[in-house]
């Protein structure tokens, strides 16, 4: 198994938990020895995906603030690439589309490169998936949250605030019957509406980790957007409109 692999198995094991024990986790990676597994969350610390604890404990930096970029392009890959993929299945030719920041949202864009598109994004990790593409891509400016890979901010919203879209792509942090789909992040919440409010048509990609998690910041009522999930969860009945990515 290469180290990316192994780094992703070790973030998806603690996607869900708070605490995971170095014992746990060598049990749960075949081949792979207790040093091997040291060292992979000694370099997983220095880039800021974990914090490592005494005792050998290691838990992930989640709940009410928002995870680090990168560590979020490691987790439930699978999942998000079947969101991404059905998501920009309902992106026709002609169109206006916002990519909101987030690892799924980005997912989308190599299945909409080759579309007579215009693309509007807060998303600054867009570039790397651009070179060659149809589709015309606009990134609106503003503060850029390098953890994130998000632009926020006055100037962000005043631009979109005069911007409308055919369909709106949102990133989420958590959705629950309670706290609607949220963030922890109150500029994030604010760009947000405002995107929805000028979209014909707004979708959440959320995977099914996220159900049931609350954040600081409610941005919408469950029954104000379209989740695109990678299960079909009780959860989401309560939306009233879903689609079950496959």
């Amino acid at each position: 198994m290469i180290p990316y692999e192994r780094r992703q198995r070790i973030l998806q094991k603690l996607e869900n938990r708070d605490v995971v024990t170095i014992e746990e986790l060598i049990g749960s990676i075949e081949d792979v020895s207790e040093s091997t597994i040291r060292r992979d969350l000694k370099l997983l610390a220095e880039e800021g995906h974990i914090n490592l604890m005494r005792g050998g404990v290691s838990i992930v930096k989640e709940g009410s603030l928002d995870t680090q970029v990168d560590s979020r392009l490691l987790l439930n890959t699978d999942a998000k690439e079947s969101i991404a993929r059905c998501a920009a299945e309902l992106v026709f030719d002609g169109e206006v589309i916002y990519i909101d920041a987030g690892s799924t949202p980005l997912k989308m864009i190599k299945y909409l490169r080759d579309k007579d598109i215009t693309i509007v994004t807060t998303n600054v990790l867009i570039f790397q998936e651009l070179a060659g593409a149809k589709a015309e891509c606009i990134v609106v400016g503003g503060e850029v949250d390098v953890s994130t890979g998000s632009v926020v901010g006055a100037l962000t919203v005043s631009t979109l605030e005069d911007m409308f879209f055919d369909r709106s792509f949102i990133g989420a942090t958590g959705f629950s019957k309670k706290s609607g789909v949220s963030t922890p992040d109150l500029k994030e919440a604010q760009k947000k509406k405002v995107v929805k409010r000028n979209s014909k048509h707004t979708y959440v990609l959320a995977d099914s980790s996220k159900a049931g998690k609350m954040t600081m910041c409610k941005v919408f009522e469950l029954a104000e957007v379209t989740v695109i999930c990678e299960k079909d969860i009780d959860l989401l009945h309560d939306c009233g409109n879903y689609y079950i990515a496959e």
